[in-house]
This record gives structure tokens, C-alpha cells and sequence, in this order.
């Protein structure tokens, strides 16, 4: 079984499933049902190893958002922070070609067909 390297921490079950559908490469992905209590968040950093693993955060551009956020970032703070264009508000609702985009900027691979419009090459 191949060990996978990367984690994205998204809000709600609708964000892993747009992420899952636009991400290309093996990485886990988490949610946590919106704001998560101290207890609980501790427990999934030692559950899926997240300090020894590549972390990446992306959730909603509104006020429970900043507070997970915020809450991530105290418990794992070498984690990369993605960010959601405000006017989209959420992850659920941001384009797929503009969430490409955020999860390309990263390093992320993403179906190539998400990216058409951004000057991205199939390569890339």
C-alpha cells in the first residue's frame, strides 16, 4: 500500500467531493464537518499522522472558516494555507476552473481539464 504524503483539510463532505473530483494525483483528504473542538482536532492530527505529513488547508472564506482556520493553524502550523476567492464564499461554490487554479498554485496536481482558460499547459 502506498503511503500517501499529502492531506487536504477541507469544511464539509460537498468540499472533499469537488476536491476529490479535481485533485490528480494520491493525497488524503478530510473533512471536518465545520468547526471541530480542540479534543477532536487533536485527535485527527495524531489518527492521520499530520505533522509528518504535507498539509494543506483549504476552506470556506466566511466566518466558520476563519475560525477552523484559525484552529488549524494553532494545531499545525506547517501547514500551507489555501484560499477560496471571497466573492465565492465556499469552497462548494468556487468554479472548478478557479479552484484548479488555488490547488495548482500550490503544487497540486489537477485534471488538466479544470485549468482550460488559465494558459496552463497539459503538462503542467
Amino acid at each position: 500500500m502506498i503511503e500517501v504524503e499529502k492531506v487536504i483539510i477541507v469544511e464539509g463532505r460537498s468540499d472533499y467531493k469537488k476536491v476529490k473530483e479535481i485533485i490528480n494525483e494520491p493525497l488524503q483528504i478530510l473533512y471536518t464537518n465545520g468547526t471541530i473542538s480542540m479534543d477532536r482536532l487533536e485527535a485527527l492530527v495524531d489518527e492521520h499522522f499530520l505533522n509528518d505529513k504535507e498539509v494543506y488547508i483549504l476552506v470556506d472564506a466566511d466566518d466558520p472558516g476563519h475560525k477552523l482556520r484559525n484552529q488549524l493553524r494553532q494545531e499545525l502550523p506547517h501547514a500551507i494555507h489555501l484560499y477560496v476567492d471571497r466573492s465565492f464564499r465556499e469552497v462548494e461554490t468556487t468554479p472548478n476552473h478557479e479552484l484548479a487554479s488555488v490547488l495548482a498554485s500550490a503544487n497540486l496536481k489537477v485534471h488538466t481539464d479544470f485549468l482550460k482558460g488559465y494558459g496552463y499547459h497539459a503538462g503542467n
